[in-house]
């Protein structure tokens, strides 16, 4: 398919030539076996037969000189007088005559059925590459994917070299470093123009190129140039144009693809910033209206205020501050996590040790030490901010001291190379409908009346996610939740290497 030329046309000169004289000698010996048996009629068809071969396998002037020497061929061999070059009659000559201009009519038709076949298997294969080119244009994710599927393409359509260049930067072309200048200005040539340049155009005809450009009018992502470029080849510049517009098409999508990918991570900025904000505006007025309140009442009211009503005064104080502090850091965690993808500080913990320090400062509040830990000695480390995982369970914790009275089990287990943590209580459990979405931001339950600003779980699993794991929430027998955070262990623990290397 490198070629709209017919196939004949890239044989070597001589070989047609030694087909024509194979098919004459093959003639001339059936008519010489059959002399005895058929008549002069019959021998003239076998000429005949001999230029129709001729005529659909070889170029024109090879069939037409075929037709010649097979006239003469007969009227030498057959035709009385034999062995001269004499008619005796004159019905013999109109025989040859007629014979001579129904070889070469027959050859023209030939010729030309030979043009369409080949013309109609051409047209089928390029019709099978534009199909295949579409096809696995559909299945690619970035340019250079789309680039080397073009030069593909264009090596296989044409005989070459051929050429193709993406715009980078707005209007300017990447180039190969290889490429010749004068490929290159025509290229950006044709960008500049958004059209076709070369010969047949009417533009720039005096090219030895065809100069495509990516796309149409405003939306021009790319150039090629094809070779070969023939004036008269009207389809195969038709079928540069049509690989050029598949490409130019799957650049496009990948464009509107990145815009509508852009546009979506901006729409749930704005939503999430949306919501943060009123968050801040239905979750923080309370408790800054009670601090507001409560230190005024002591400010101007000190003196007539009794000691219990000041320490009550003050310990609302304390209480709301203390919310509206683990509000603003689990809404500033959150925002953290779920903006711009940020490398986390990660680096080998131990689960042991991030677990004590988490219950030193939750047993604070635990005074009825409700709070049951099972923790193994010797657990695998785990490479993650420990900042964060500590934030994650103290989140369940303090939950699961909020909505449960019984006692609460906080475990530790190695399964299937991960690394397991659970918090299970004995609270009223959370009803199937909302287990959906408890993980949601501002998302609670309410069945304890308890309050509370709804991001705890929700940044418990953005803390999980970034860590690779996962939260799951699974019911637990008896009644109860268990809340299940999973974190992958890396087969290679910190001192295995080590231990590896010594002798």
């Amino acid at each position: 398919m490198n070629s709209p030329e017919l196939s004949a046309s890239n044989r070597p000169p001589a070989r047609g030539w030694v087909i024509v004289v194979l098919l004459l000698t093959a003639a001339t010996a059936c008519s010489f076996l059959l002399d005895r048996y058929v008549s002069l009629t019959s021998q003239a068809m076998i000429y005949v037969l001999a230029v129709v071969i001729a005529s659909y396998k070889l170029d024109w002037i090879e069939s037409a000189v075929c037709a010649v020497a097979a006239v003469t061929a007969l009227n030498f061999f057959f035709v009385p007088p034999r062995w001269t070059f004499e008619v005796e009659n004159q019905e013999h000559f109109i025989a040859l005559g007629t014979m001579l201009v129904l070889a070469l009519v027959i050859s023209h038709l030939a010729k030309g059925v030979r043009r369409e076949t080949e013309l109609a298997h051409l047209n089928e294969r390029r019709a099978r590459q534009l199909q295949a080119l579409a096809t696995n244009l559909s299945n690619v994710n970035s340019p250079a994917d789309i680039e080397a599927l073009g030069h593909k393409a264009l090596d296989a359509a044409f005989a070459g070299p051929c050429s193709l260049a993406l715009t980078r930067d707005g209007r300017e072309l990447d180039f190969a470093a290889d490429l010749d200048p004068a490929v290159r200005d025509g290229m950006r040539c044709c960008v500049k123009e958004e059209a076709v340049l070369g010969p047949g155009t009417g533009r720039w005809p005096g090219l030895l190129a065809w100069y495509l450009p990516l796309g149409e009018r405003g939306h021009v992502t790319g150039a090629a140039c094809v070779r070969p470029a023939l004036a008269a080849d009207e389809a195969g510049r038709e079928h540069a144009q049509a690989l050029c517009a598949l490409l130019a098409q799957a650049l496009w999508r990948l464009r509107v693809t990145a815009s509508m990918l852009a546009a979506q991570s901006e729409a749930q900025r704005q939503q999430l910033q949306s919501t943060f904000l009123a968050a801040i505006s239905h979750d923080l007025r309370t408790p800054l209206a009670a601090i507001v309140g409560a230190a005024s009442s002591l400010q101007t009211q000190r003196d007539k205020l009794s000691e219990p009503e000041q320490d009550r005064l003050l310990g609302s104080i304390v209480s709301e501050a203390s919310y509206l502090s683990t509000v603003t850091e689990n809404t500033l965690q959150l925002v953290q996590l779920t903006g711009a993808a940020q490398a986390l500080k990660r680096d080998w913990e131990s689960m042991e040790e991030i677990v004590g320090a988490v219950l030193a400062r939750v047993r604070q509040r635990d005074s009825q030490r409700r709070i049951k830990s099972n923790v193994p000695e010797n657990l695998p480390l785990v490479k993650a901010d420990p900042v964060l995982l500590a934030q994650l369970i103290s989140n369940l914790l303090d939950n699961a001291l909020q909505y449960s009275d019984g006692a609460i089990d906080l475990s530790v287990s190695v399964e299937a190379q991960e690394l397991l943590v659970s918090v299970k209580d004995r609270g009223p459990g959370i009803p199937e409908a909302e287990q959906k979405v408890i993980f949601e931001a501002y998302t609670r339950g309410d069945q304890s009346g308890q309050r509370g600003a709804g991001l705890g779980l929700a940044l418990c699993r953005a803390i999980a996610l970034a860590h690779g794991g996962r939260l799951t929430l699974r019911p637990r027998r008896g009644g109860g939740s268990n809340f299940v955070l999973a974190l992958p262990l890396d087969a290679q623990q910190p001192g295995q290497e080590l231990n590896q290397e010594l002798p």
